[in-house]
């Protein structure tokens, strides 16, 4: 999978991007975000300009694919400025900049920002917003200024980076980064942390390369949940809509940071929840990336209980080791220690450490134990280990139980309804007068077509009607 990151880098995927066409635009040209909004590629397949928030009355700037019905940004301009409203103008003004103006805010801001005199700018059929000197040279580009999104034929250079939005309808920075490495690996990181080994969660080969699929639109993304991902689009084929191609990992609950201070991440039906430590509220529900808080208040290091995660990974900051311990004198050394406040377990290795806690994760296949340290009087078993997959399989009890109540009462009430039409046939048969051409089987019933098909109507299936012609009736045909 990893040739497919050189293939969609290296190479182009219509023969518009490779040509490299471009159409000028020349100083005093100016946008408006309810009027003339962008400026479009020669093909029409791209635009640079205002594109709106979904379900809401605000704008940013930015490059986005405008020749297909599903409008799709790839590029955002000052990203973590607050976006702007329905009166900002975009200018290419007599000084050479692409500048913002917002009839709110009443002040310019510049978009590129560069030190040489732009005399012309274009948006390439790439997906590139350029800008030209005098002498038609490239002095600024936005493939040179990535946000979260790579396109076909844009270079990786050492020291790329790529952030991650906020979410879909926020490109923000968000949680995660993706580093392009002096040793030509892409490295993927949570936000705010060194590009170390230990805080990397995926990173990519640099064997192989495949062609591209002629017809095919291709980008990739480092989307809001942290998973870099690589997207195509059929251009040929109507209605389409964008496919995942590939994924950097199909575990949800890999990028770390995912889930804020105090809180783990858990699947749940391949659906990433934040669950608190306990002994934690969130902090702000709804936002899983403000993290958890004590529901009570420290006030000494006395009346302290100890509960346990189970198979839970954090990131470690300990302050303390102790080695070759039980896991009971691990947890009994962190309640008597004031400083501690959860202990990581595991392999006879007891680590002490503060909060907060964070790059919280659960995993079924590792053996580590997580002791925190909570209020006694919050904890109504502060013995009993904090299990997630506990919970769901007494729901699945439950479940399984309702399950058997309706199935049993079912049968019950078929059986009953059998018995009743098989007494009420019985004294109909009973009661038909013998006429000589009548024949009876063991004095049950006539034996007669018309009563087979009398009893097809009462059968679920071929079966079924079998089953009840030997029981009531001998047919001879």
């Amino acid at each position: 999978m990893h040739s497919i990151i050189l293939f969609i880098l290296s190479s182009g995927c219509f023969k518009a991007a490779a040509k490299k066409k471009h159409s000028n635009i020349s100083i005093g040209s100016s946008l408006s975000s309810t009027g003339n909004s962008s400026w479009r590629s020669p093909s029409g397949l791209y635009a640079y300009g205002f594109y709106q928030q979904r379900n809401g009355s605000s704008y940013y700037v930015g490059v986005f694919l405008a020749g297909i019905p599903e409008k799709t940004v790839v590029w955002t301009a000052n990203r973590d400025n607050p976006p702007v409203s329905s009166d900002a103008t975009l200018m290419f003004n007599f000084e050479g900049r692409i500048v913002l103006r917002s009839g709110e805010q009443g002040q310019d801001s510049i978009i590129a920002d560069d030190s040489q005199f732009a005399s012309s700018a274009s948006i390439l059929d790439s997906g590139s917003f350029v800008l030209h000197n005098s002498d038609g040279k490239v002095i600024w580009q936005t493939f040179d200024h990535p946000t979260d999104t790579f396109l076909p034929t844009q270079r990786l250079s050492a020291g790329t980076e790529l952030f991650s939005g906020i979410s879909k309808t926020d490109p923000s920075t968000g949680l995660f980064w993706l580093n392009m490495q002096h040793d030509t690996h892409l490295v993927q990181y949570p936000k705010n942390t060194p590009d170390t080994a230990p805080y990397s969660y995926w990173a990519s080969g640099t064997n192989g390369k495949e062609s591209p699929t002629e017809g095919m639109m291709y980008l990739m993304k480092i989307d809001s949940d942290g998973i870099f991902r690589l997207h195509s689009y059929n251009l040929r084929r109507q209605n389409s809509t964008w496919s995942e191609v590939w994924s950097s990992t199909y575990e949800k609950c890999d990028p770390i940071g995912l889930c804020g201070f105090n809180s783990f991440c858990v699947l749940n039906d391949q659906t990433p929840n934040c669950i608190c430590l306990p002994g934690f509220v969130p902090i702000s529900k709804g936002n899983w990336t403000s993290g958890c808080e004590r529901n009570y208040t420290a006030e000494s290091c006395g009346n302290k209980a100890i509960r346990e995660l189970e198979n839970t990974n954090w990131d470690d900051v300990s302050y303390n080791v102790l080695s070759e311990i039980t896991k009971e004198k691990c947890k009994q050394a962190c309640l008597e220690d004031c400083n501690c406040e959860a202990a990581l377990y595991k392999d006879e290795e007891c680590k002490m450490q503060r909060l907060p806690l964070r790059f919280g994760k659960r995993n079924l296949r590792d053996s580590d134990i997580t002791f925190v340290k909570v209020d006694d009087a919050t904890s109504s078993s502060p013995q009993a280990p904090f299990s997630v997959e506990g919970k769901k399989k007494e729901l699945w009890k439950d479940i399984v139980i309702i399950c058997l109540f309706v199935v049993v009462v079912i049968l019950i009430s078929a059986v009953t309804f059998g018995i009743v039409i098989y007494r009420y046939r019985v004294g109909s048969y009973s009661r038909i007068p013998g006429n000589g051409s009548a024949r009876y089987c063991e004095d049950i019933a006539p034996e007669q077509t018309d009563f087979v098909v009398a009893i097809e109507r009462y059968s679920a299936s071929a079966d079924d009607r079998e089953t009840v012609c030997c029981i009531l009736v001998f047919q001879e045909i």
